[in-house]
């Protein structure tokens, strides 16, 4: 069987689309790579791509020069993680309170890992964590 090299883009589907290319660029630092009306796309750390859609402005999918784009959507509250060094844990903790970030929890896991929960502006949960959370990681 082929492997897999790794997750390439995850996409979160948001209500008000500025306010939330604003959260992700200005309080998590993210480069945007590529900027439209139903998406933008972020950098998310050199590795894999963020996609920021407009809430059901991908229902119908899109043609491009290349081949057809399916539709897609999502609702409710999606979860994500980002992977951080861990000597940076407590720096991105102490960021993310100062940008005044709703806070869910935090959690030590038995591997050795940390991870810091908090909500983006539509109620997704992300996650800071730290290595030892999974084995690959």
């Amino acid at each position: 069987m082929p492997q897999l090299e790794g997750v390439l883009e995850t996409a979160l589907y948001v209500d008000d689309k500025p306010r939330s290319v604003a959260f992700f660029r200005d309080v998590m630092g993210m480069t945007i790579v590529r900027d439209e009306d139903r998406l933008t796309a972020f950098d998310a750390g050199g590795q894999s791509i963020l996609l920021v859609f407009a809430r059901q402005a991908s229902l119908d999918g899109e043609d491009t020069p290349g081949g057809h784009i399916p539709g897609h959507d999502g609702a409710g509250p999606l979860h994500m993680a980002f992977k951080v060094a861990a000597g940076d844990y407590e720096a991105w903790r102490d960021h993310l309170r100062s940008a005044a970030v709703p806070e869910l929890s935090e959690v030590t896991w038995p591997t050795g890992g940390r991870s810091f929960y908090f909500n983006d502006p539509d109620g997704h949960v992300l996650e800071i964590a730290t290595p030892g959370l999974w084995p690959s990681y």
